[in-house]
């Protein structure tokens, strides 16, 4: 085994985040495949986990690259390779098991809905006994970033809502969890990507980081619990 962890960028801004602080303060091994260099998916199979980021690419694209990392998710899910997808991962794992992706109107931006009130994804009841959430409220703020969609395919269980778009987090199996939102997002992160992102452009800078200061300890605290728990399934730290 080459790596106990593969972490595969779309884009080069949208890194692992907190994924890559808990990493390092856990001593964890990993490999990171950026797709947007020119990076291939290497062989999924001998890692112990697969975390596929976000990016602006679709799931519906027809490229090499896209098919290339459609048939990895196939292989790692049929492999029983815990595996986890944050926004396109997410994506990208529901077209590669048979779902659809599909437009998101209107795009979820930001921290709050059209209305003006906050981004929350709430749990189901399989979401409340899911390992991913252990330890974590029915209800969760989330920050979105997102102009597409999903619709679940057979045998996908729904781990929690949104108001807006809403399958916001998917379970295939027992070892594929997918979120559309970004818990693994840090604050230098967030103002890369509100200097990047012509969505996030387009919007109050001022307000945006005002915001994100006023939940960040919430937010951040949402998030290493996240993705301990991950990291509990796959065995590489003790849950």
């Amino acid at each position: 085994m080459r790596n106990n962890l593969l972490i595969v960028l779309n884009i080069d801004h949208e890194g692992p985040g907190i994924l890559a602080e808990l990493l390092e303060e856990y001593s964890l091994g990993f490999e990171l495949c950026d797709l947007s260099k020119g990076d291939l998916i290497p062989d999924t199979r001998d890692y112990r986990a697969v975390v596929i980021l976000g990016g602006p690419q679709s799931a519906n694209d027809t490229s090499p690259l896209i098919l290339h990392e459609l048939q990895r998710i196939r292989e790692t899910i049929d492999a029983g390779v815990p595996y986890l997808g944050i926004c396109l991962g997410l994506q990208l794992l529901v077209a590669a098991k048979g779902g659809s992706i599909v437009p998101c109107r209107p795009k979820e931006i930001g921290f709050h809905e059209p209305d003006g009130s906050p981004f929350m994804v709430q749990l189901t009841s399989e979401g409340r006994q899911d390992g991913l959430f252990r330890g974590l409220p029915e209800n969760l703020r989330v920050f979105q970033l997102h102009g597409e969609t999903v619709i679940p395919g057979a045998d996908m269980t729904l781990l929690a809502t949104g108001k807006g778009c809403k399958y916001q987090v998917l379970r295939i199996g027992t070892n594929a969890w997918g979120l559309q939102c970004h818990f693994e997002m840090t604050g230098t992160m967030f103002e890369s990507w509100i200097g990047i992102d012509p969505d996030l452009k387009a919007m109050d800078r001022d307000g945006l980081l005002l915001e994100f200061n006023r939940i960040r300890d919430e937010y951040r605290a949402t998030g290493r619990t996240i993705l301990l728990n991950f990291l509990g399934v796959t065995g590489l730290i003790n849950s």
